[in-house]
């Protein structure tokens, strides 16, 4: 008896859905083909053994399996669930084979025919809904965050059992039912820092504010226990809220790469992603036989801090270089080519020297001359040039540490920064894919960021004295839109420029000198 179930493969952010024919015919033996993985190949052993263990058995005839489209190829074990389901139908085994095609079913089986969590829930939900399935029966640890999808019923089960009498309407399992709103827009302000738990260092507090308000990438220099990690971590406080568009390509990601929390539904804040210096090329950008997102996907509509960041390997920061600018990154194969986004905030910390103490006010560095110049060094001229705001973090002096007030907390600063998004977002809402200053094209930025004679004349000034390149012409007029926008000024002024110019001042020809 041919039998159908259907079940759903992810490849980068998207999900297919695929079916999974099962023919029992005369001969011997069990057959999987539509090129399937070992991961795949295996569930034969995992079903026989789950369904044995349940009082069921495996057809004593000819088996064969087949995953269509055959042309992709199909890894994992979440396909133990349609495949169990399909052979119990096509043995006569399930009473109701009928309604099999009315839902999509996925699931890692355990020998004893309990079920495992998967990856990918909400790209699978998204697509089941968009090709007309009437429901999802999915692992009960991944039913909530598929059960965000409107207009598509998730069945959250943990155990072969379960979906089995479901199917024959002994029993009735209930839809999980989230309401998306409620929970997202309820736990959005909820952090665990705050901008007013740092003593001093407004002047950093400040750079910050530009870098949330324009959406720019930074960098903070500056000694040991000067506050970088510190003031990084803060900056997801002062960031918009995600809209739920956002949210929801945020937690498509985070579920494709299995690191969404367990029992979560969905990405309700900005993520902020710190891989350690030893990471590798593929584990920060992506990639893989089947390509999975890297740490620059998982920071998408968040921030990517990369601290001590002259040890990160030279060539992990060169292709980090692309997809700063096209805030996307393609992973390329023979036989397929997968889109990742990665429109994140970059902001890395490193020392000024390999003691750290290099133009320390009160403590002398003690490395030789050349010493200093070759550790800056480790950061390539083209990725500095893709770094807006070069901020110099100096320690706090104990007089600021002592001082019992706290300063502006995160929720009175994230005001500012809305209220200067909400201009751009009216600025740009024109053009497809522009949100922020940061985003702008060489073309908007002629016709955005026009300066008067005055500040021509300053600029040309700082351009001809820090030997800055055509880059940084740019990103300057960036973050002096931004600084204009936080102003509620439509023109951008002398003192918006010389402000952004000063963040240039640690570019690569002045440093070490």
């Amino acid at each position: 008896m041919l039998v159908k179930t259907f079940g759903s493969a992810v490849y980068g952010v998207e999900a297919i859905t695929i079916t999974v024919e099962v023919n029992e015919l005369s001969g011997a033996d069990y057959y999987i083909v539509g090129l399937p993985d070992s991961a795949v190949k295996e569930s034969l052993q995992r079903v026989e053994s789950a369904l044995k263990s349940n009082g069921y058995f495996m057809p004593r005839r000819k088996l064969v399996i087949n995953l269509a489209p055959a042309g992709i190829k199909k890894t994992g074990p979440a396909f133990d669930l349609a495949i169990a389901i399909g052979t119990l139908a096509a043995s006569e085994q399930l009473l109701n084979p009928e309604k099999l095609k009315d839902y999509v079913i996925m699931g890692e089986l355990n020998l004893d025919g309990s079920i495992q969590p998967i990856k990918g829930a909400l790209p699978i939900a998204i697509t089941a809904r968009k090709e007309g399935f009437r429901g999802l029966i999915i692992p009960k640890q991944n039913a909530r965050e598929a059960a965000i999808v409107n207009n598509l019923q998730v069945y959250g089960v943990g155990h072969i059992n379960e979906v089995i009498q479901f199917l024959q309407d002994e029993q009735s399992i209930s839809p999980v039912i989230v309401d998306t709103r409620d929970e997202f827009f309820t736990a959005q302000y909820n952090f665990d820092v705050d901008f007013a738990d740092v003593k001093g260092q407004e002047n950093i507090k400040r750079a910050l504010e530009i870098v949330a308000a324009g959406g720019h990438n930074a960098i903070l220099i500056g000694p040991p226990g000067a506050g970088k990690s510190m003031l990084a971590k803060r900056l997801p406080t002062i960031l918009p809220p995600l809209s739920l568009q956002e949210a929801l390509e945020t937690t498509k990601i985070h579920s494709v790469a299995g690191k969404l929390p367990d029992d979560s539904m969905l990405m309700v804040k900005r993520p902020f992603r710190t891989p350690h210096h030893t990471v590798s090329n593929i584990a920060l950008v992506g990639g893989g036989g089947i390509p999975q997102p890297g740490e620059i996907s998982l920071a998408h509509n968040g921030v990517l801090f990369l601290d001590e960041l002259p040890e990160f390997k030279r060539s992990v920061l060169e292709v980090m270089r692309q997809p700063i600018e096209e805030r996307r990154v393609t992973i390329s194969r023979a036989k397929m080519a997968i889109d990742f986004p990665a429109s994140f905030i970059l902001i890395a910390a490193m020392n000024p020297c390999l003691c750290g103490f290099y133009n320390h006010p009160t403590k002398e560095c003690s490395c030789p001359p050349g010493n200093i110049q070759k550790y800056l060094s480790k950061i390539s001229g083209p990725l500095l040039d893709r770094i807006d705001l070069h901020v110099e973090v100096t320690p706090v002096s104990f007089s600021e540490l002592s001082v019992q007030s706290g300063g502006e907390t995160s929720a009175v600063i994230r005001e500012r920064v809305i209220k200067a998004r909400e201009m751009q977002a009216n600025r740009y809402k024109e053009h497809t894919g522009i949100y922020c200053n940061a985003q702008m094209t060489s073309k908007q930025l002629k016709q955005i960021c026009t300066i008067n004679t005055v500040g021509q004349h300053l600029l040309k000034t700082a351009m001809d004295k820090l030997n800055l390149s055509a880059r940084a012409y740019d990103r300057i007029l960036k973050v002096s839109r931004t600084i204009a926008d936080l102003s509620d000024s439509q023109e951008i002024k002398p003192e918006h420029l010389a402000e952004a110019i000063q963040y240039r001042s640690l570019d690569r020809e002045g440093w070490g000198k």
